[in-house]
């Protein structure tokens, strides 16, 4: 049933995109008095549909093949291949009868409404649930770094005081894009002492293998209690039950979860004791530690989840038009990380396929259970996403036909049809092999965090 959820929240999502995206380049085509003799969701290769009607002489349909979607635009040399059209006079109708700055702007209507969507999503938001963070300074315990986090240099209960020396407001923005795009300084207070750590440009590479929580946790280092014991465990044959404070390991004194991590990894595959709290009440009990070192099982399955006092949060909330620059912000924050990111790789300081997700990257974003505020955030980061990459100059993305209009506008004439067909063969070709390469880079990255 997740796995269900899963796709469902995709498919759901990615439609409300297309349709939105297609739906730009339609209004605008029709603002020109150009017709469109198509409007489709996915496609319908080899003229084959699952859904279709006709209205006002366009065709409305659902494809089979779900890579998409498209506005077939008379005139224009698009993704149906379609030259037989091209072969008579041009038509006061067609794209090609117009002048070049109205067929640009009907090319960018779709990048226009990603981006007014984007912004729309992230304002709602805004306006109904305010912003809710962790105060920095109520990390009075300081960070949990991962195993990322430890290679670069930081320790547990690191206190983070600033970013390339801006003050850190909230907790959160440790884990900001400012930080994991790497080439970063961070000032922490270690004790009573202030270093620097430096976040190496290449950070997402590692991030893309082990996941953002190996890098920095996004919970702040604080007390715990146990929460749940799995029967049959180590943890539950020891006698352990929930409400326990387990305060020491075999006489070394533990305040933290990842300070109980860290001691049981010294038993592992062996017996240790634990001091355990409860009621008041100290007690000694003597459990075995599996291979991964944890209180679970043999097969390396942990046997107890903890339960975290956690800081005190604080929420922010703006009215209707304060909420508006809030939302533009987020958004045009996430097109910009996203094109800094593209730049990284680029620049080879990020190797593409630790960059790049697919549909079975995004569907696990989504969860396995409906969570509407994430699924609407979701959305609207995609959207900027979206937005994105049509505008790379590929040949059969927006970008491309974009830059073959400029390049027109430029030399005052358009370039020829044969050059538009095969620019737009070799870009589709592009496209096909991107999205296989993609699907099956999310496979593979299943199985190495496995």
């Amino acid at each position: 049933m997740s796995i269900v959820i899963m796709v469902g929240q995709l498919i759901l999502g990615l439609s409300i995109l297309v349709i939105l995206h297609e739906l730009g380049h339609f209004l605008a085509a029709r603002a020109f008095g150009i017709k469109v003799e198509k409007f489709y969701l996915f496609f319908d290769a080899w003229n084959f549909s699952l859904f279709k009607f006709n209205y006002k002489g366009v065709e409305y349909g659902i494809g089979w093949l779900p890579l998409g979607g498209y506005v077939k635009i008379a005139g224009m040399i698009d993704e149906s291949m379609d030259t037989d059209q091209l072969a008579g006079p041009p038509q006061p109708w067609e794209f090609r009868s117009k002048p070049a700055w109205q067929r640009l702007i009907v090319m960018l209507g779709g990048i226009i409404v990603n981006i007014v969507l984007g912004i729309f999503i992230f304002w709602v938001l805004t306006i109904r649930y305010g912003e809710t963070y962790i105060p920095n300074g109520e990390a009075k315990y300081g960070i949990v770094p991962g195993k990322i986090g430890l290679k670069i240099g930081l320790e547990p209960g690191d206190k983070i005081t600033a970013i390339n020396g801006k003050e850190v407001v909230r907790f959160e923005e440790l884990t900001s894009t400012e930080v994991i795009l790497g080439n970063t300084d961070l000032t922490v207070l270690r004790g009573d002492q202030t270093v620097h750590v430096k976040v190496p440009g290449n950070l997402i590479n590692d991030l893309s293998d082990m996941g953002i929580d190996q890098f920095i946790s996004r919970i702040p280092r604080s007390k715990f209690v146990i929460d749940s014991v799995v029967p049959n465990s180590y943890a539950n044959a020891a006698g352990i039950i929930k409400g326990d404070s387990i305060t020491a390991v075999d006489g070394v004194k533990i305040q933290f979860f990842d300070q109980l991590q860290s001691e049981l990894k010294k038993y592992a595959g062996k017996e240790a004791v634990l001091e355990v709290k409860r009621h008041n009440t100290v007690t000694q009990l003597t459990t075995n530690v599996n291979s991964e070192g944890t209180l679970g099982f043999k097969d390396g399955r942990t046997g107890i989840a903890a339960k975290f006092t956690q800081p005190k949060e604080k929420v922010l909330k703006y009215g209707f038009f304060g909420s508006l620059p809030i939302g533009a912000n987020k958004a045009i924050g996430t097109f910009t990380d996203n094109a800094k990111g593209l730049g990284k790789v680029f620049k080879g300081e990020v190797k593409f396929n630790k960059a790049v997700s697919g549909p079975v990257a995004i569907a696990t974003m989504f969860g396995s259970h409906i969570d509407w505020i994430r699924f609407w955030s979701l959305v609207g980061f995609l959207s900027m996403v979206l937005a994105l990459t049509n505008l790379l100059p590929i040949p059969a993305l927006d970008g491309g036909h974009s830059l073959f209009l400029i390049i027109e506008m430029i030399k005052g004439k358009p370039l020829s049809d044969k050059f538009l067909e095969r620019s737009q063969i070799v870009g589709f070709v592009i496209l096909v092999t991107l999205m296989v390469f993609v699907f099956g880079n999310d496979i593979v990255k299943i199985f190495v965090k496995k």
